[in-house]
């Protein structure tokens, strides 16, 4: 592409901006959902288990819809996806405390609100700005778009237990459905743009140079490649972890004896140093190999889940435990959606890393629905933590046989 054709980034980053403000929205809600979960349990008397199956198959719902909404994006533009997606994370967050019984839970929070914000979220909000992005400069803007959700998470997380402690989970509900229509006026801006003509940084696939190639040629193509599926691999793995943690920290810390601040200010802190986790990854994913950093990021968390084990459990240990999982809760994305782009270009980029945010909420539900089972039959998670560690190590093995191509540092 020459310098006269090239996007501008007064043009694109207007567009990167308001998909991280979505991000933040909508991330945020979901984020903090597990602060509600002994409130519910108290209120209504629904058992532990039944609140995290709700949450859990949530994480799955959120990640099953991110292809499908992912494809008619990819098909149609994206602002249609999107209002829907704020429109359903609404209903799903304001009808909850009109329905609080686990059908009840499992409908509201488990699909519409699940399905709202997964249609506002990673796979579409990523692929709907790739398009009018340069391939060199789209790890960098996947790192800010994803920093959006963790600092969406540092501004929910308190807001949420504040309101609970004051007026009650219903109302707490109520005021982050209220805050979910702020996504509809985020969504005029990222309309369908036209795809940029550069090529993909490095060797890129035939399948990927051909513009007028079918949705259903390129899922042919990355079915058949291995590199695809060890992303899919790593990303179930680290569904699991934040699924687990997000749901289930608060109540790990509350048997802890610790009070719901300490959880409060714990998951704000992971959303707050995640903001530099995601955009750290985003730019070293300009300067070095995508699946040399989810290996580190994988086997970071592995020593740190360990150290946390072996540590007492004081509100210390939670701050410093939650700062280290900030730093690679969800720095993962920008390597992951930068890695899809680098072997199959951005033109399906949303539906073919809304598959692989499918492998991460499959995981997630494992991850929420374990805990919930773990603390109803065992009365504590100790052997969360272990599977925690050894799925973590497993994911970092998993990344090292990824075909990728070198990748010359970026100079700016």
């Amino acid at each position: 592409m020459s310098p006269a054709s090239a996007p501008q980034p007064s043009r694109y980053w207007p567009l990167v901006l308001a998909a991280t403000a979505m991000m933040m929205i909508t991330m945020g809600i979901r984020q903090s959902l597990g602060l509600f979960v002994q409130p519910i349990a108290l209120d209504t008397g629904i058992g532990i288990a039944a609140i995290s199956f709700a949450l859990a198959v949530g994480q799955f719902v959120w990640g099953a819809v991110q292809p499908v909404f992912g494809a008619i994006a990819d098909q149609r533009g994206s602002g249609r996806v999107l209002v829907a997606g704020g429109l359903l994370l609404f209903a799903g967050m304001a009808l909850a405390p009109l329905f609080a019984s686990g059908w009840g839970l499992l409908l509201t929070l488990g699909l519409v609100s699940a399905a709202g914000a997964g249609a506002g979220s990673f796979s579409i909000l990523i692929g709907s700005t790739a398009r009018a992005i340069p391939a060199e400069k789209r790890s960098m803007a996947s790192g800010v778009i994803n920093a959006g959700g963790s600092f969406g998470q540092f501004l929910y997380a308190p807001f949420a237990s504040a309101m609970i402690g004051a007026f009650g989970w219903m109302a707490a509900a109520w005021a982050m459905a209220a805050t979910a229509l702020a996504t509809l006026p985020l969504a005029w801006p990222l309309r369908r743009r036209r795809a940029t003509t550069q090529p993909v940084d490095g060797a890129q696939p035939i399948a990927a140079l051909d513009d007028g190639i079918g949705l259903r040629t390129q899922l042919a193509v990355a079915l058949r490649d291995r590199s695809y599926w060890l992303l899919h691999l790593g990303f179930f793995t680290c569904g699991f972890h934040i699924a687990f943690l997000v749901t289930h920290l608060p109540t790990e810390i509350a048997l802890c004896g610790l009070s719901p601040g300490v959880s409060a200010t714990a998951l704000a802190l992971i959303g707050l140093f995640n903001i530099l986790g995601s955009i750290g990854a985003g730019w070293l994913g300009q300067r070095f190999r995508m699946k040399w950093l989810l290996t580190a990021i994988y086997a970071s968390r592995a020593l740190m889940i360990l150290a946390y084990v072996l540590s007492p459990p004081t509100p210390t240990t939670f701050f410093l435990f939650a700062v280290g999982l900030g730093m690679s809760w969800l720095a993962t994305v920008p390597p992951t959606a930068g890695l899809v782009g680098k072997l199959f270009g951005p033109r399906y980029l949303a539906t073919l890393f809304g598959l692989t945010l499918l492998s991460h909420q499959t995981g997630a539900f494992f991850g929420a629905w374990l805990g919930g089972l773990a603390i109803e039959h065992l009365g504590s998670y100790l052997w969360m933590w272990y599977a925690d560690m050894a799925l973590a190590l497993l994911a970092a093995a998993a990344n090292l046989p990824i075909r990728e191509a070198r990748l010359r540092p970026a100079m700016a």
